[in-house]
Parts: C-alpha cells; sequence; structure tokens
C-alpha cells in the first residue's frame, strides 16, 4: 500500500515538472503569436515602401544637383541640394551642363534633358520624351502610349525616375535631379576661394588660417555650429551627472540604515529617490521646459534630477556594505565624526562610486543627444531639424557619425580616467 502510495506521489511529481516545463515555452509562444497579430507584422510588407528606402538610403551618402528653369521667364538656377548657399552664380554652371539659348543637361550614359522652346529627356532604348508647359498642362508626347512604371504623368504635372536622374515638369517650373556620389561642399562652399582645390594646392597656398576659417565657417555644413553643439551636448551630460552625484552623496548617508538610526528618516530620503528616478528622464525634461523654458540648462537639471534619485540608491547600498573595522580603527585614534568618515568611509566606497558616476557620464552622453532634441540644444537639436526638413539626410549621417565618435570618445575616456583613479594604471586606454 505505502509503495503504491508513494509511485502515486512520484508520478504526480512528476507530471507537475512537466505540465510547468510545458507552460514556460507554450507562454513564450502565445505572447509571440500576439505581439504578430497585435503589431500586424503580416502587413509590415504592405507598409514598407521599397523605393522610399532606396532613396533615403542613397541620400545619406550621396548629394543632388539642381537645375531648375521657370517656365514663364526661361531663368535658370542651379543649386547643391536645392539651397540658396549652394546656389551657383548667374552664368556659372558645372561642366556637365551647358548655358545658352537651350540648357542641355548631360546626365550620362546617353540620358539628355534640354531646357527649350520644348522640354525633351532623351533616353536610351526608349526614346524622345517631350513637353510643352502651358496654360493648359504640359503637354507630354511619348515614344509609345505604353508607359513604363517610372513614368508618372497626368495634365498638370511630368515626373520621369531614371537610374541617370529625376526630371520634374510642371506648368510653372521644370527640375532636374542629378545624384553624386559624397558630402559636396563639405569642405568649402562656390563662394570660397578654397573650392575645387586639392590638398596639394591648398597647402601650396600657406593661408592655413583663412583655409580653417572657411572650413570652420562654411554655410551649408556649419561645422563651427557643430562644433558647439557637441561641446554642449558633453556639457549637459557633465553638469547633470557630476551634479547628481554632489547631491545624493550625503542623502545616500541618510538612507544607509548604519548611518541613519532614525526610521523614518530613512524612509523619506528613500522615497525621494524612488519619486526621482522613477520619473524617466524624458518626463522631467518636458516638465521642466515648460517651467525654465528651452535650452541646454533645462537638460542638465533633467539629467540631474533622474541621477539623483540613481546615485542616491547606488550610494546608500554601498555605504551599508562598507567594513566597520576600518572606522573603528580610525576612531581608536580619537578621531572626530567628519575625519572617521573622511578616512573609514570615504575611502571604502570611492572605487564604487567614481564606477558609477562615470558610468553614468557616458550613458548621459547618449541621454543628452535625445533631451537636447527636445530642450532646444546640443546635437540633437540639429539632428531633429535635419530630420525634419526631409531634405539632406547626408547632414543626417553626418550628425549621427558625430554623435556615435563623441560616445566612443566618452567611453574611452571614461574607461581611462575609471582606470587611473581606482586601479592606478590608464594604459590600456
Amino acid at each position: 500500500m505505502k509503495s503504491d502510495m508513494l509511485e502515486y506521489q512520484v508520478a504526480s511529481y512528476l507530471l507537475r515538472k512537466r505540465i510547468k516545463a510545458m507552460m514556460v515555452p507554450a507562454a513564450i509562444i502565445g505572447y509571440l503569436v500576439y505581439v504578430f497579430f497585435t503589431f500586424d507584422i503580416a502587413g509590415l510588407r504592405e507598409r514598407v515602401s521599397i523605393p522610399n528606402v532606396k532613396v533615403l538610403l542613397s541620400d545619406v551618402y550621396s548629394y543632388k544637383t539642381h537645375v531648375a528653369r521657370n517656365n514663364r521667364s526661361g531663368d535658370i538656377e542651379i543649386a547643391i541640394e536645392g539651397e540658396r548657399k549652394g546656389r551657383y552664380p548667374a552664368g556659372k554652371s558645372p561642366e556637365w551642363v551647358v548655358l545658352g539659348d537651350e540648357t542641355v543637361i548631360d546626365l550620362g550614359n546617353g540620358h539628355v534633358v534640354v531646357f527649350g522652346q520644348q522640354i525633351t529627356y532623351d533616353i536610351p532604348n526608349f526614346g524622345r520624351i517631350a513637353a510643352q508647359p502651358d496654360k493648359d498642362g504640359i503637354n507630354a508626347v511619348f515614344p509609345t502610349d505604353n508607359l513604363p512604371g517610372w513614368i508618372n504623368v497626368s495634365k498638370n504635372r511630368l515626373a520621369i525616375k531614371t537610374d541617370a536622374g529625376r526630371l520634374t515638369v510642371t506648368r510653372n517650373r521644370a527640375e532636374v535631379f542629378r545624384y553624386f556620389a559624397g558630402w559636396e561642399l563639405f569642405f568649402f562652399t562656390l563662394d570660397s576661394p578654397y573650392h575645387g582645390m586639392s590638398l596639394k594646392q591648398l597647402v601650396a597656398t600657406g593661408d592655413y588660417g583663412d583655409i580653417l576659417r572657411a572650413f570652420w565657417d562654411n554655410k551649408m555644413w556649419r561645422h563651427g555650429d557643430v562644433a558647439w553643439a557637441l561641446l554642449e551636448t558633453v556639457l549637459m551630460a557633465f553638469l547633470g551627472t557630476f551634479g547628481a552625484a554632489i547631491i545624493a552623496l550625503p542623502l545616500g548617508f541618510l538612507a544607509a540604515k548604519n548611518f541613519t538610526p532614525l526610521g523614518a528618516l530613512r524612509f523619506a530620503a528613500r522615497r525621494v529617490f524612488d519619486f526621482l528616478r522613477g520619473v524617466d528622464g524624458l518626463i522631467w525634461t518636458i516638465v521642466l521646459s515648460r517651467a525654465f523654458g528651452p535650452g541646454p540648462l533645462t537638460g542638465s537639471l533633467a539629467i540631474l534630477l533622474t541621477d539623483t534619485g540613481t546615485f542616491g540608491k547606488i550610494f546608500s547600498e554601498a555605504l551599508e556594505n562598507v567594513e566597520a573595522k576600518q572606522i573603528e580603527g580610525v576612531t581608536s585614534t580619537g578621531a572626530k565624526p567628519l575625519q572617521r568618515y573622511r578616512f573609514g568611509v570615504i575611502p571604502q566606497i570611492t572605487p564604487v562610486f567614481l564606477s558609477q558616476i562615470l558610468y553614468y557620464l557616458e550613458s548621459n552622453t547618449r541621454s543628452a543627444t535625445i533631451i537636447g532634441a527636445i530642450t532646444g540644444g546640443g546635437i540633437g537639436l540639429l539632428l531633429t531639424q535635419a530630420i525634419i526638413t526631409q531634405k539632406d539626410w547626408e547632414e543626417v549621417s553626418y550628425y549621427i557619425v558625430l554623435i556615435i565618435l563623441m560616445v566612443m570618445a566618452m567611453d574611452t575616456f571614461s574607461g581611462w580616467l575609471r582606470a587611473k583613479l581606482i586601479k592606478g594604471d590608464g594604459a590600456d586606454y
């Protein structure tokens, strides 16, 4: 009887173990099914526009030159990225554009657009497309009635997109885009005397100060403004992180039970920490921006508030784990309370404090980019502005590269400083 009961109990135990083991993968599978339908994974393919993705990726590493004609006056305007700051002077053009009574635009590989009495586009293996804009529309004529997908035409608009470039014609305006690899005008703008010079020619001028000034004051890429924005971002992270550490250190003593016997005081300090770190830094940013207005100082205060709560918790836990023997040794010398803290407590917790502070400094450098986009400061603001325009995505990629380099530099610096201050050796960094 006992053996039967034992076998039953063993079988029941094994059954419960199998059920529990099956529940975990079943719960995971159920969650994945829920995500699949809730986030409409199946419809993702329909929502993704591959042509738009290709255009976006090409804009990251290339630039386009606009050749535009006012169909009413016949005036021609040529500008890189369509910006006034990248506009060619009147009568000047790149070598693939020939100005005259008829403006001939050679897009390469046999693709030629002509702005004359008519607007024509000769496309190899397809033929000539002609358009005559007037008050009745664009009056487009095609070599065939079966138009391919890369031609979009209506009464008032013609859009042609080929591998060589793009042509858009409306009643009032005709415009050609031609793409080139690289970041044009990154070093010098068209109005700079150094534009188009090779490195050897620049060195030969000997005007290094003027060359650096022309690069720094570049009106299209704004290198000076970008450098200041990066510095602003680092300053936001630095002020917020170290300000939080200075405030959290004395509050950490209040929250540590071996330094504050009064339970009510410890409870109050810990709830303050919970409140500060319980509200995300972005929420603090929005609240403070309404109170103090936009600016990098608001971003610094948002980081300070969030990190004060985090540091307070970390510091108080570190203080509760200090060795009492070292404090007793300092006390036996007749040291006063402040001296006991200075020589018995601080040396024990300094490595933990420094490690955490430097780690959060590195992390907050990344966070300051997003916070800066909200508060109107730092590289985050420039990045947001470039994304919103949806025009110069090479500038977006430029800012992202700089942000990555900034984070890498802060990581290297904090790692070196951590090793130097804690271990006394920063040679590996």
